[in-house]
């Protein structure tokens, strides 16, 4: 229990540290949400000074961000000054468009890049060795926004896959499952674009790791005692490699998450990305902090996971074996 308790505070301490970060930066940046009202001449300063009381504009950091604390411990997250409404309607909303595309796309990355990672690693230096390492340092030469933008073209060009947003107009007309078939029209892209986007780094990486691990002195003896080479690579190298694989499954979900909030911003994938962008430049405060601690919430979660199936499988870790770790 000592080790997942101190996952869990390391957790709570990033989350916390993202918050007050947020808080920190936009304080010192320039500029208020209130600051296009100032140049028309139609609103009064008047109004501007009662608006900015309102929003808690005039209230010093330290009160603003311990208020703003009390009440997301609650799950109330501050009030939108661009969408007027309350922050925590419009991100649980968006976090649910994003984990959409992003829990499919980790899912299929690593479906993919198993087999074909194992299959290259048995055989290094073979043809699709060679062809697998062709295609990954090709495609890890696309920037994110150069592949969005080709398949973007692509459907544009032959008018097989919606060019943008997660619905079609009367969509809410359908039954559930036309509903789920047009939503699943809209997010194929997408979703297409992260796989393709976070496949190579994720079979480079099982590939380096499975090599590693037949080259171990326990398996070349394990060889040595004329054990097949399927249950070689499948009961002894793969769990051995299983170590580095699952701190890169949570690492994966940081690269994830940056590909994803770009290619929902490009694809107008209605998630946290385009949100956040639009927090950004009406310098909305509470939806800015709620945003990005969202996102720091799926990364820590992440991570978090990835050490809880550490600690399941490596007994080094493990009270009374694993102080070190």
């Amino acid at each position: 229990m000592g080790y997942i308790t101190r996952r869990l505070a390391y957790s709570l301490f990033t989350l916390l540290t993202v918050s007050i970060l947020s808080f920190s930066f936009l304080e010192l940046a320039p500029g208020e949400f209130v600051d296009d009202m100032r140049v028309d001449p139609t609103v009064a300063p008047e109004t501007i000074e009662e608006l900015r009381r309102q929003y808690g504009l005039t209230e010093s950091l330290p009160v603003r961000y311990f208020r703003w604390l009390r009440g997301a411990a609650g799950g109330d997250f501050g009030y939108s000054f661009a969408y007027h409404t309350p922050v925590s309607s419009l991100i649980w909303d968006r976090a649910r468009n994003t984990l959409l595309l992003t829990v499919p796309a980790l899912a299929i990355g690593w479906l993919i890049a198993l087999p074909i990672g194992i299959w290259t690693a048995s055989r290094p230096g073979g043809w699709t060795d060679r062809a697998s390492d062709a295609g990954t340092s090709a495609l890890l030469t696309v920037p994110d926004v150069l592949l969005a933008l080709l398949l973007l073209l692509l459907a544009l060009r032959t008018g097989w896959f919606p060019t943008g947003g997660m619905t079609s107009p009367g969509a809410a007309d359908l039954n559930l499952f036309g509903r789920a078939k047009d939503v699943a029209a809209h997010a194929f892209l997408p979703l297409m674009a992260l796989v393709v986007s976070t496949l190579p780094l994720i079979l480079r990486h099982v590939r380096a790791s499975l090599i590693e691990a037949l080259e171990a002195p326990a398996i070349q003896a394990a060889r040595g005692h004329g054990i097949p080479r399927v249950r070689l690579l499948y009961r002894y190298a793969l769990p051995m490699a299983s170590n580095p694989l699952l701190s890169l499954a949570g690492l994966s979900i940081a690269s994830l998450l940056s590909a994803s909030f770009l290619i929902e911003v490009v694809m107008s994938w209605p998630g946290l990305g385009p949100l956040l962008l639009d927090a950004i430049m009406a310098r909305d405060l509470y939806l800015i902090v709620a945003a990005s601690l969202f996102s720091t919430l799926f990364l820590v979660f992440g991570n978090l996971a990835a050490d809880l199936a550490l600690f399941a499988v490596d007994p080094r870790i493990r009270p009374g074996q694993g102080a070190r770790a």
